[in-house]
């Protein structure tokens, strides 16, 4: 195969990807067709990161693949550097694809003197030469704002109700909210499980004390129900421990956990395996080590979604349309 799609006129598309995530970008280039730009990358002794494109990318729409994962600040680094390389390699347009956005919780100042990490993140991209940005299931959707060009923000929503919807009886799902500042995603969840009531978690969280909550009571009827639990990430797993342990002391008949990027920063994989949970359900969009699945852990691929979101972006079609008009 090559590792260039040629478009209409005088458009070629190249996909080249970092080191933090090379499976998924190999998943994402099967799915499109071509070959990964062959790529050098590596770390000098006192840290700092090098990277060469091994061919020409002169007028071409490359699409810059990498997952913020863990160590978080090597591989925005190394994205960063990847730009600014392409840049300087008179690529006619840059794409940042970061399927995990990181620093997206850091999205406003809760307290005076803080630092809004996740528009800075934008304003790095962006000053080191990107023109469009592409993510998945944004912490926040108005993060989306923080970069001044267009902003492709995918769901993972079609994907994980697709398989939710084989492993529960529709007719007795509850959706629940692990808090209520999302509960207008387990809204759409509902929906797309045929409409069945909602539910949240209040709880309470010190913002002085990172990735600690407390899981108060489950506010809706989830006696005798299979409950479907959404959220955007699982960290520490934390919160969504403790609301399934919440839901199933209210009466819950079970509980699925469905989230899109499984963080998983220990005891993340102890906490779910041992919460009471009948399945964790969450897409690659971040590499999972073989010490962080455990039994009831589900990873579903989001290599599709990203290729035709970025075939879409490249023959200037309609990413919303990959959503129904609702991106």
């Amino acid at each position: 195969m090559s590792s260039t799609i040629a478009g209409t006129g005088d458009k070629s598309l190249v996909l080249a990807s970092g080191r933090a995530h090379p499976e998924l970008a190999k998943d994402v280039a099967r799915e499109l067709g071509i070959d990964l730009l062959p790529t050098t990358a590596y770390d000098f002794a006192n840290g700092e990161i090098y990277v060469r494109f091994g061919e020409s990318v002169r007028g071409a729409d490359i699409f810059l693949l990498q997952s913020h994962t863990a160590p978080i600040n090597q591989w925005i680094m190394e994205q960063l550097l990847m730009v600014d390389a392409a840049k300087r390699a008179s690529a006619k347009t840059i794409t940042v694809v970061q399927p995990f956005y990181g620093y997206g919780r850091q999205d406003k100042k809760h307290r005076g003197r803080e630092p809004i990490s996740a528009r800075l993140m934008a304003d790095l991209f962006r000053t080191a030469g990107a023109d469009r940005l592409m993510s998945v299931d944004l912490h926040a959707a108005q993060t989306q704002g923080f970069f001044d060009g267009p902003v492709d923000h995918l769901w993972a929503m079609p994907i994980l109700t697709d398989y939710v919807r084989t492993r529960v009886d529709t007719t007795n799902v509850t959706v629940v909210s692990p808090d209520a500042g999302r509960i207008r995603v387990a809204e759409q969840w509902a929906a797309k499980l045929g409409g069945g009531p909602l539910a949240f978690v209040h709880k309470t969280r010190d913002i002085t004390r990172p990735n600690q909550s407390v899981a108060n009571r489950v506010v809706g009827d989830v006696e005798g129900r299979d409950c479907v639990l959404v959220d955007d990430l699982i960290d520490t797993g934390g919160t969504i421990a403790e609301a399934v342990k919440v839901c199933l002391a209210a009466g819950a008949k079970s509980v699925i956990v469905a989230a899109t990027h499984g963080v998983l920063s220990d005891p993340a994989a102890q906490r779910l395996s041992e919460c009471g949970a009948s399945e964790v359900v969450v897409t690659d969009t971040l590499p999972i080590a073989a010490e962080k699945r455990f039994p009831q852990l589900t990873v579903l691929s989001i290599a599709p979604l990203l290729a035709r979101a970025i075939r879409e972006v490249f023959d200037d079609g309609s990413v919303t349309s990959l959503f129904d008009g609702n991106s």
